[in-house]
């Protein structure tokens, strides 16, 4: 038996049709990603999987058994899911061990633990108006860790956190999928959030699931150009617009479409033979550059770790050696 099952769910906020609809079932213990551009329903079907929102179609099962819908219950959501919201509060007035005490049903010495791994030890005895959005962030959740869910939904969880809270938060998340028997899932609209987490992911368009299936393969091998863009900087090349990519990739031909990264790519000098462009742009990322590379009719983007690459310059370019790609 799956501990989720989502059947067929749909919410139309402004009523209507509902042609689109969401299913999907999850085991236990599994990490899952759900990306998708902004308004494509990733924060409502979180809702709607806790319970918190009415579907307009479609039920959602928890162990076997229908998550009642707010209208059916006095207070909206399930016991067993926790939902960590972008917009979360904190009472204002009170002592962080206070609001921590108030929610857990759990023996101190296993909530000492969760404060433990979600680095809010220090904190226990300060009033929440002297603690930062990030701080507050990590006491919400080990509010959530201590009712025992037996699923996490994140939304949005680094959103509106600066890079050292981030990093911070990225380490508790990690640590509760090692530690806790906790299965979660997670949205963003971050790849790098997603891609080192987690081992399954949804990707959503307009309220319906377009691709289910492992990070990696979605990464280098998407189906489109919107499945390509969510994930990060990717080459989306067709033949039939630049015949000449063939010589990069001989095992296209001019019908085909071609997905490349840019890690995918090297430049070389001499540029004696084979496929040139002249470099456009180089932006330093910090431990690499990208590198713009204007071909005839093309601009390829290119993730270098060379410093010496200037501007002007014409470059050779091919794939790396076993590079990955993806031909449609």
């Amino acid at each position: 038996m799956f501990l989720l099952e989502v059947r067929e769910v749909a919410k139309n906020h402004a009523g209507g049709d509902y042609a689109k609809t969401i299913s999907f079932t999850l085991p236990k213990g599994q990490k899952l990603a759900i990306a998708g551009e902004t308004g494509s329903g990733k924060t409502t079907l979180l809702k709607l999987i806790a319970g918190l929102l009415e579907p307009n179609t479609g039920s959602v099962f928890f162990n076997g058994e229908r998550v009642l819908m707010p209208s059916e219950q006095l207070i909206p959501g399930h016991p067993k899911i926790a939902f960590l919201s972008q917009h979360f509060e904190l009472r204002n007035n009170y002592r962080v061990e206070e609001l921590l005490d108030m929610a857990r049903k759990i023996p101190e010495a296993r909530a000492n633990h969760i404060y433990k791994i979600c680095r809010i030890e220090h904190l226990l005895a300060r009033k929440t108006n002297q603690i930062s959005g990030g701080e507050k962030q990590r006491i919400v959740l080990a509010q959530l860790l201590t009712t025992e869910p037996s699923l996490l939904l994140l939304d949005e969880p680094f959103s509106n956190l600066d890079k050292i809270h981030k990093q911070i938060m990225q380490e508790v998340i990690a640590d509760i999928a090692m530690h806790f028997d906790t299965t979660c899932i997670l949205v963003s609209h971050d790849a790098a959030d997603l891609l080192p987490w987690a081992n399954r992911m949804l990707l959503i368009k307009d309220g319906a699931v377009i691709r289910d299936d492992n990070p990696d393969t979605i990464f280098y091998k998407p189906s489109n150009e919107y499945e390509a863009a969510l994930l990060g900087t990717c080459n989306c090349i067709s033949a039939a617009m630049f015949p000449a990519i063939t010589t990069l990739v001989p095992n296209a031909n001019i019908e085909q479409q071609i997905f490349i990264r840019p890690t995918q790519i090297v430049l070389e000098k001499p540029a004696a033979e084979g496929l040139q462009g002249k470099v456009t742009a180089v932006l330093f990322m910090g431990s690499y550059y990208m590198v713009q590379v204007q071909l005839d009719g093309l601009v390829l983007q290119v993730a270098s770790f060379e410093s010496s690459i200037t501007v002007g310059e014409t470059y050779a370019v091919r794939l790396r050696e076993n590079a990955k790609y993806h031909v449609l």
